[in-house]
């Protein structure tokens, strides 16, 4: 099945399915969401058969909305396709933008809402589809362990860490 995603063509936002966004680079809407329990953050580690980053790293949920899709309800429905979680509802942070490889010729050129979900408890079922394994990892301890083997982590996930922490962060670590 193809799937559209809000992607800018000269300005102006239109649908484009996904593979041809991210083939051509071109810039569009995503979705990022932070589960964190105190101060300890829920990692994915990637599906072998995603069709890019596999076997890395991530953050709880990343995806792209669909055409007609707002934010928070693509933060919502992937938490639970994705890793089993539902019940929880997930706080708008910020936007924010960036660009990087993520292999096999493909590159995303973001526009991401980021959302954070404060869990004190959370059951998690993932689907074996979308994630192989998961963890919860301190803020500190994961930043230590993308210092020492970033080759394990997803693009996306090292850049927010780098130049967007505090926005995503400030109201949550603890």
């Amino acid at each position: 099945m193809e799937i559209l995603i809000p992607t800018w063509i000269n300005g102006e936002l239109k649908p484009v399915e996904k593979m041809k966004a991210h083939l051509q680079g071109l810039r569009h809407k995503a979705v990022s969401v932070f589960v964190m329990q105190g101060s300890k953050t829920l990692l994915q580690r990637r599906a072998l058969s995603k069709y890019h980053t596999p076997g890395l790293w991530a953050n709880a949920c990343c995806t792209h909305p669909e055409w007609d899709e707002v934010g928070l309800e693509c933060a919502t429905r992937r938490l639970n396709e994705e890793l089993g979680i539902v019940g929880q509802t997930p706080v708008y942070q910020d936007t924010v933008e960036y660009s990087a490889d993520v292999g096999n010729k493909m590159v995303e050129n973001e526009v991401v809402e980021i959302f954070v979900v404060r869990a004190n408890k959370c059951v998690v079922r993932p689907n074996a589809d979308e994630v192989m394994d998961y963890r919860w990892e301190t803020l500190e301890d994961l930043h230590k362990k993308i210092k020492s083997k970033p080759e394990k982590f997803t693009p996306w996930l090292k850049i927010y860490l780098e130049q967007h922490a505090e926005k995503i962060f400030s109201n949550y670590a603890s």
